[in-house]
């Protein structure tokens, strides 16, 4: 199954929100006048003929001669239900006025897209249309394409330098999917060929040492540890000077999850910022937020503390298939403009891709374009 498959079965939640919401919308506004009329000669009496007279038993068993069948009228073909022209089956339309955009506003905002993003989407998506009516098909295929358009910048891979080792400190809060990320990472990197190094620097919980030691394992990658209760700071310092000696590509640090409200946890970051950069005063060369998307608006707050104690370079969201608003995703790329390079939907390795754009909402929206 490839990922956006993926991404579109597991962000059902999402989209079955949106799907829903804008059904509603679309069924609360439909009057007689929305569902197109039928025509002319559908409308006009027809000439009335004599009742039909029953047969003999005998010759209603008589066989039936084929030749002498005439065709039913076609039914309408697939263009015609695309356009409407089978009145019975036309897909019930509302006209796009000011309280369908405010329904759609807060529609957007329930799926944690935020309210000025929300704003922006509606009136991109209004402009030129408003007054048309619209069926909740083609409602979901223009969302799909102004959410695309506010993604579409942010959209980049990891990049990779010709500086060995490329530090890439990886940092957020807790429980947001950090070391996994970094096991997926380190494994996908490894598989195109890079030398790849890991240090376990959350070392005040065994768990995450011991996760990132098993990814180790599945991708053949070094997994450098510390003690438990050690400074981590010294540890991403150990860390360089060995990865210098292998002639490894990629550094990927792993740190404690901290809450971005505990002043004693985020001066911990900053001195492993401090330790890096004198070993090297370019690194880290990339800084990771990992952002869980359960947590909904509380991403923005996190994007705003960690930006300002670790410069973070880039974000990763996980756990979109989790959560009903994947919407703030859309809210980040709007705000931040920092590059999303990876979303998780899963926990297996092919669980976590590279951020597209377009497949990402479609996959929101439901749209099948």
């Amino acid at each position: 199954m490839s990922f956006f498959k993926k991404l579109k079965n597991r962000l059902a939640k999402s989209s079955s929100k949106i799907d829903e919401g804008l059904d509603e919308i679309i069924t609360e506004g439909t009057t007689a006048e929305s569902v197109e009329e039928p025509s002319a000669a559908e409308t006009t009496p027809q000439e009335s003929f004599p009742e039909p007279v029953a047969a003999p038993v005998e010759e209603a068993l008589k066989p039936i001669d084929t030749d002498t069948i005439v065709p039913e009228t076609a039914k309408p073909g697939l263009l015609g239900r695309i356009l409407g022209r089978d009145s019975e089956k036309a897909e019930p339309r509302r006209e796009l006025d000011d309280e369908m955009l405010e329904r759609l506003e807060e529609l957007l905002i329930s799926a944690d897209m935020g309210v000025d993003t929300a704003l922006r989407v509606t009136a991109n998506l209004a402009e030129g249309r408003f007054g048309k009516k619209l069926s909740s098909s083609e409602i979901k295929s223009l969302l799909a394409t102004e959410i695309a358009r506010v993604m579409e910048p942010v959209a980049k891979p990891l990049p990779i330098y010709p500086k060995k080792p490329q530090v890439v400190l990886v940092v957020g809060v807790n429980g947001s999917g950090k070391t996994t990320t970094i096991g997926k990472l380190a494994s996908q990197f490894k598989a195109a060929g890079k030398n790849v190094v890991i240090a376990a620097g959350d070392t005040f919980r065994a768990a995450a040492v011991e996760q990132l030691q098993v990814w180790g394992e599945r991708a053949n990658v070094p997994v450098l540890t510390a003690p438990e209760g050690s400074d981590p700071a010294s540890l991403a310092f150990d860390a360089m000077t060995k990865a210098e000696q292998d002639g490894a590509d990629l550094l990927m640090i792993d740190t404690a999850g901290r809450l971005q409200n505990r002043a004693d946890l985020m001066e911990e970051l900053a001195k492993i910022v401090r330790v890096i950069q004198k070993k090297d005063p370019s690194a880290p060369h990339n800084t990771l937020l990992v952002l869980d998307a359960t947590t909904g608006q509380n991403a923005l707050n996190q994007v705003e503390t960690f930006q300002k104690l670790a410069d973070v370079s880039g974000l990763v969201m996980t756990k979109l298939d989790g959560t009903a608003k994947g919407g703030v995703l859309v809210a980040l790329a709007d705000k931040f403009g920092l590059p999303i390079h990876a979303i998780g939907v899963g926990e297996q390795i092919d669980d976590l891709d590279a951020f597209d754009p377009q497949e990402f909402a479609n996959a929101l929206t439901g749209s099948d374009i």
